[in-house]
């Protein structure tokens, strides 16, 4: 393979749910100051799925206008990076794959590592492109972030899915080949098999992922990775918009550089737009925020990105990118606002109960009324099978 093939992010696609409940309506049934949440952790407003949407749906509102933009030929490989698995056996791109027609010649995995997952994905898929530079891989990230109700992860929620194509010769941003990587035991955030909810240790979390910023720098540059000062704007996983704040403080005071806050906001603060009005969106989390980046920041043609995945329980990873020329004409930005704008506001009851829906284990039919807007949905749970449908 020739030495000078670049590899990367061709095309970025996101989705996100029907509903959306906003701080406000949370604080006046919380009895909080609304400010705890816009100021203390940087939320505004969080997507809530419709009774027939999930991880597939929205994957699939993602990922088809990237089918109908290239065409699905070159895809040999779909990746689907998650949390909120809907099976523990068959991997939720299957159903992705199917909504969208893909080619049978194609092989479709499932990657599970807390938020991180989605760099995993996007890194296996480097790999495989390094192999064959003529295939593409469709990496989807979707999540749907769920806590109990009235603790203090609930004001975090979220859900959105992002679509990327990765290929030689990208389009929208060059990965660069240095990375550096961190694993450590922790539980700072775990699902088990048995919840249908998160479980949490706040200061634990924080802490953890501080520890993950630290231990990613010093592997990347170690192994020869760009200086601080060489990266325009850095995208972080962002559970919260606040926390991309703290990650980067800590970095840069790691760093040995001074934290001017003027300077903080320039480098991260375009990547919070869209995750302060769809909440945490688990693996999908730090690509919402490179949408972000990109739809909002002046030219950023030739400049560097830096990335920094994070997983808790824990695994990171702190990558660079750099923008290509002509990117503006690839991007999406007034279908990735409209995702967001169309929302339809909800009441905290309506809220509730779709929070507290579940479907039932018997085997039964169990049809799923008609709420989505988007163009798939989920029809039903039939003899245990899941059912979808173009809508």
């Amino acid at each position: 393979m020739p030495g000078d093939v670049t590899i990367g992010i061709h095309d970025l696609s996101l989705a996100t749910a029907r509903y959306v409940l906003t701080h406000e309506t949370l604080a006046a049934q919380n009895g909080a100051n609304v400010a705890k949440y816009h100021r203390g952790i940087g939320q505004h407003s969080m997507s809530v799925p419709a009774a027939d949407e999930d991880i597939v749906t929205m994957a699939a509102d993602a990922a088809a206008p990237i089918v109908a933009r290239h065409g699905a030929d070159r895809i040999r490989t779909v990746v689907f990076a998650t949390e909120t698995s809907v099976d523990q056996s068959k991997a939720a791109g299957v159903y992705v794959h199917s909504l969208l027609g893909l080619p049978s010649a194609a092989r479709v995995v499932e990657l599970k590592q807390a938020c991180y997952s989605g760099t995993a994905a996007l890194q296996f898929a480097i790999g495989l492109v390094h192999r064959d530079p003529s295939q593409q891989v469709l990496v989807i990230a979707s999540d749907v972030s769920r806590y109990e109700l009235g603790t203090a992860g609930e004001a975090t929620q979220g859900a959105a899915a992002v679509a990327m194509l990765v290929g030689a010769d990208p389009a929208l941003v060059r990965i660069e080949k240095q990375s550096g990587v961190f694993t450590a035991d922790i539980m700072d955030f775990w699902r088990p098999n048995y919840l249908t909810t998160a479980l949490v240790d706040g200061r634990e979390s924080i802490s953890a992922y501080l520890q993950a910023v630290e231990g990613t720098w010093k592997d990347y540059t170690e192994r020869g990775g760009r200086a601080l000062d060489e990266f325009s704007a850095f995208c972080y996983h962002q559970p919260f918009t606040k926390m991309a704040y703290k990650a980067h403080r800590h970095l840069l005071q790691h760093c040995g550089h001074a934290t001017d806050e003027g300077e903080i906001t320039r480098a991260i603060g375009h990547t919070t737009a869209y995750n302060a009005e769809i909440g945490n969106s688990y693996t999908a989390s730090m690509y919402v925020g490179l949408a972000a980046l990109l739809d909002h920041a002046d030219d950023l043609t030739g400049r560097a990105i830096g990335f920094l995945s994070y997983g808790s329980g824990s695994v990171a990873e702190f990558f660079a990118g750099t923008v290509v020329p002509g990117y503006r004409a690839q991007l999406r930005s007034d279908a990735h606002r409209e995702a967001i704008s169309r929302r339809e506001k909800i009441g905290y009851t309506k809220y509730r109960e779709l929070h507290e829906r579940s479907f039932p284990v018997d085997g039964g039919d169990h049809p799923v009324p008609t709420e989505t807007t988007g163009p798939y949905r989920l029809v039903g749970l039939s003899s245990h099978k899941r059912i979808y449908a173009t809508r």
